[in-house]
C-alpha cells in the first residue's frame, strides 16, 4: 500500500510471522476467547501491522482495540485503516492534524458473479468498465474502491454507505480513481462539511486488487 498513499502516511505490510503474532491484552480482550480461528489470524496481522503503523509515526506501542461494530479505534490524535484478506493484510496510520480519514482495501483479484456485479456497480458504472481493456476484474476493483470510501467515510460521519452511494471513474492508465458520493447521503449526514468525493489510487496485479484514499484536513 506504501505506493498508493501520500508519503507521510505509515504504512506497514504484513510479514509471514505477522499472522501470529503477540496481541496487547486491550486487544486480546476485543477478540474474545472463542474468535475463530481464522478471525485471530486475521485481526492478529491487522493490529501487529497498526502498531507497526504507529512506530512508523514515531509513536509509543499502543493498542489498536475495536469500536461494537468492529472497526479500529486508533489513539487520539491519529487516524488509521486497516485492510486483509487471504495472505495479505496491511494497515496505514496518520496523524490527524493532517488528515481528517484514511481508508484502504485489499481483493483477491477475481471475477464476480453478474449478481453481485449489479449490487456493487451503478449501471452507469457498468457501461464504463464495459469500454475498458480485457484481462482485469473491474467490478472488483469497483468493490474494492467503494470498500476504501466506506471506511473514508464511516470515522467522519459515522454513517453507512451503500455500494450505489457513490459513483466511481477510473482512470486506468494513472492508476487513480475518483469517487462522488450520492447527494442524498450528503444531505442527510449529521455532520458538517461531510466528504463530497475522494480522490485515490489503485494498483492491480495477477493476485490482488488493492486501493486506497487519504482525506485531508483541510
Amino acid at each position: 500500500m506504501r505506493d498508493l498513499l501520500p508519503p507521510t502516511v505509515a504504512v506497514a505490510v504484513a510479514g509471514p510471522q505477522d499472522w501470529s503474532g503477540v496481541l496487547l491484552p486491550a486487544e486480546q480482550a476485543c477478540l474474545g476467547a472463542r474468535a475463530p480461528a481464522s478471525r485471530r489470524r486475521d485481526f492478529t496481522a491487522g493490529r501487529v501491522c497498526a502498531r507497526r503503523a504507529l512506530a512508523g509515526l514515531g509513536l509509543p506501542a499502543t493498542p489498536v482495540t475495536s469500536a461494537p461494530d468492529r472497526s479500529p479505534v486508533w489513539p487520539a490524535g491519529v487516524v488509521g485503516t486497516i485492510t486483509h484478506t487471504r495472505d495479505y493484510c496491511a494497515a496505514a496510520a496518520a496523524r490527524a492534524a493532517e488528515f481528517r480519514s484514511l481508508g484502504m482495501d485489499a481483493e483477491q483479484h477475481r471475477e464476480l458473479d453478474p449478481g453481485v456485479r449489479r449490487a456493487i456497480c451503478l449501471p452507469e458504472e457498468e457501461a464504463d468498465l464495459a469500454r475498458l481493456p480485457a484481462g482485469v476484474s473491474w467490478p472488483t476493483l469497483v468493490f474494492s474502491i467503494k470498500e476504501t470510501v466506506y471506511k473514508v467515510w464511516h470515522p467522519v460521519v459515522g454513517t453507512w454507505l451503500n455500494f450505489h452511494d457513490a459513483r466511481v471513474t477510473l482512470d486506468p492508465d494513472a492508476g487513480t480513481f475518483t469517487a462522488r458520493i450520492a447527494p442524498g447521503r450528503i444531505a442527510a449526514a449529521p455532520v458538517p462539511d461531510p466528504p463530497t468525493w475522494l480522490a485515490g489510487r489503485f494498483a492491480v496485479d495477477a493476485a490482488l486488487i488493492r486501493s486506497a484514499a487519504a482525506l485531508l484536513l483541510h
